[in-house]
C-alpha cells in the first residue's frame, strides 16, 4: 500500500505527463482573438457577433442578414484560419447578395504551423460552435439553415453532422473536403461535393 506521501507525489508526476496534452486539445484562443481584433473593423458585408458557447467563451462570427431572406447559411473557413479568410470572404458576401442571410463563423485554430492531424481534440468544440450558429439563424426566423464548409472546415463539419444530436440543417455544400471522411448516415438532406482538378491530393 503506499503511503499518502506517495500517492501525492504520484498524482503530481501523472498531473506532469498529462499536462502537454490536455494544453494541446484546448483552442489557441488568444490567436483567436487576436483575428478578431484585426478583421472586425475592416468588415464591409455584415457585422461581427460574438456567439457563447455553454462554458460561456464567446467566439466571432459575421452575420450579413437579408430582409427578404428565408434561408441562412453558414459558412465555415478552413484550418487555422478565421471567417472572413480568402475564398470565405467572396462566397459569405456573394450568397448575402444572392438573397441569403450568412454566418460565418470562428471555428478553434491552434499555432500556425500546427498540422490537420493534431486537430481531432478539437472537433468537440467546433460541433457545438457550429450548434449555437444555427440555433442563432433560427433564432432570426429563418426557416431553413445550409453549411458551406472549404477545405478542413468540411472535416469539422462533417464531425458536427455526426454528433449534432437534435441540431438539424437543410443541406451542406462541401468544398474541397480532404483527410478522413466519416459518412453522416443519419443526415438524410442533400449533400454536395465539390472539388477541382488541381485540388490536393487527398
Amino acid at each position: 500500500m503506499c503511503s499518502p506521501a506517495a500517492l501525492r507525489a504520484l498524482h503530481a508526476f501523472a498531473a506532469l505527463l498529462l499536462a502537454p496534452a490536455l494544453s494541446f486539445a484546448q483552442a489557441d484562443y488568444a490567436r483567436e482573438k487576436r483575428w478578431a481584433e484585426e478583421i472586425a473593423p475592416a468588415i464591409l458585408v455584415g457585422d461581427p457577433v460574438y456567439l457563447a458557447l455553454k462554458s460561456s467563451r464567446r467566439f466571432l462570427a459575421i452575420y450579413a442578414p437579408n430582409a427578404s431572406a428565408i434561408a441562412g447559411v453558414i459558412v465555415v473557413h478552413g484550418i487555422g484560419v478565421h471567417p472572413d479568410w480568402g475564398p470565405v470572404n467572396p462566397m459569405r458576401s456573394q450568397l448575402s447578395e444572392q438573397g441569403y442571410a450568412t454566418l460565418s463563423v470562428q471555428m478553434p485554430v491552434l499555432a500556425a504551423d500546427a498540422r490537420g492531424d493534431k486537430y481531432a481534440p478539437l472537433f468537440p468544440e467546433a460541433a457545438e460552435r457550429l450548434a449555437v450558429a444555427v440555433e442563432f439563424l433560427r433564432g432570426k426566423g429563418l426557416k431553413k439553415v445550409a453549411i458551406v464548409s472549404h477545405s478542413f472546415g468540411s472535416r469539422m463539419t462533417n464531425y458536427f453532422l455526426n454528433h449534432a444530436g437534435g441540431t438539424r440543417i437543410d443541406a451542406w455544400v462541401a468544398i474541397g473536403l480532404s483527410g478522413e471522411f466519416t459518412d453522416p448516415a443519419t443526415f438524410k438532406s442533400p449533400v454536395l461535393d465539390l472539388y477541382g482538378e488541381k485540388d490536393l491530393r487527398p
